[in-house]
């Protein structure tokens, strides 16, 4: 009753308006709760000359024939009651009849809108063919596309403005976070709590913006615990031993093979190989095979062979020499 005469007071609404409205409502099937709620949500539904929402609901019962209970009515008032204040023909009609034309199910149309009617309800015209052209147009792996696809282009094409929506909701702007979904389409696959991870990592620990993800959009596919901490640890070890001093971009985290960023940055300091999750060398052990893997010298080859000399050569020798006096 409080937020009721609050609500009254600040945009001017009687009390017989609000009767009326309240009786409408119910009798469209709404309860009690629910037109609380729309009255909260949405008070300019109440006025006078306010928002038609017998029309919008109407729209739904008669004309899609979305739903055919009031049950079904009113929990989508309760949970999205903003979709009455929606024009018909600029924005729901185009919206219904986007999803006829994809060939979606009506099945799992009705599904969503009852189970999430802000989400079916939320998509602008236009936006779901785009997610369908985007899975379309998928270059990846056949097993990857066949698992995007599993649940039916519905599911899939809802995924992808969920992700749209997420990445968007970082500063991405539209176009961006589509080339990101299409050159990196196992970010469909994930969820979005582990693509919040990755975002997070790259911001905090890694130190680039977002804006890297439109170069790098495969930094979304990898394994922070397998591939992509364990570099950031061996860089922070360089760079603290003074052992480079180079920038490093994330190109050398996302782009580099396991066996080259091993060889750039991993070989030459054993000491980071435990780190990296090589084989663990010994330092004196690996001086000492590089002291003695280089052939002998052409001196040493070359060197007459030694002989030892007993009396007899030397008896021997003497003789010869008389010989020749």
């Amino acid at each position: 009753m409080k937020t009721i005469l609050q609500q009254s007071a600040r945009l001017t609404i009687s009390s017989e308006d609000f009767l009326s409205n309240s009786r409408l409502m119910r009798n469209a099937g709404l309860s009690a709760g629910t037109v609380v709620r729309v009255f909260e949500q949405l008070p300019a539904a109440f006025m006078r000359d306010g928002i038609d929402f017998c029309r919008r609901i109407e729209f739904l019962k008669n004309t899609v024939r979305i739903v055919d209970s009031e049950d079904e009515i009113n929990r989508i008032c309760h949970s999205f009651p903003e979709f009455l204040a929606f024009p018909i023909d600029g924005r729901l009609r185009p919206l219904f009849s986007e999803l006829s034309d994809l060939g979606f199910d009506r099945i799992e149309v009705r599904k969503l809108l009852t189970q999430n009617p802000s989400l079916l309800l939320g998509v602008e015209p236009g936006e779901l063919s785009r997610c369908v052209n985007l899975l379309r147009g998928l270059k990846c792996r056949v097993p990857i596309k066949e698992k995007i696809l599993s649940n039916g282009l519905f599911h899939a094409a809802i995924n992808v403005k969920l992700r749209i929506d997420f990445l968007c909701g970082h500063g991405l702007i539209r176009r961006d976070a589509f080339k990101i979904l299409h050159v990196e389409p196992r970010s469909i696959l994930y969820s979005l709590g582990d693509i919040e991870k990755k975002i997070q990592f790259l911001l905090t620990n890694l130190g680039f913006s977002v804006d890297h993800l439109v170069e790098f959009p495969d930094y979304l596919g990898l394994n922070l615990e397998k591939q992509i901490s364990p570099r950031l640890q061996v860089i922070e070890i360089l760079k603290t031993n003074g052992a480079i001093d180079m920038e490093v971009e994330l190109k050398h985290f996302v782009r580099l093979s396991r066996r080259k960023f091993y060889n750039f940055f991993v070989k030459p300091y054993p000491e980071c190989e435990k780190i990296f999750g090589g084989l663990i060398r010994d330092v004196r052990v690996c001086d000492e095979k590089v002291r003695t893997k280089h052939p002998a010298g052409l001196w040493k080859l070359f060197s007459p062979s030694k002989y030892s000399s007993s009396e007899e050569d030397l008896k021997n020798m003497r003789q010869f020499m008389e010989t020749l006096v």
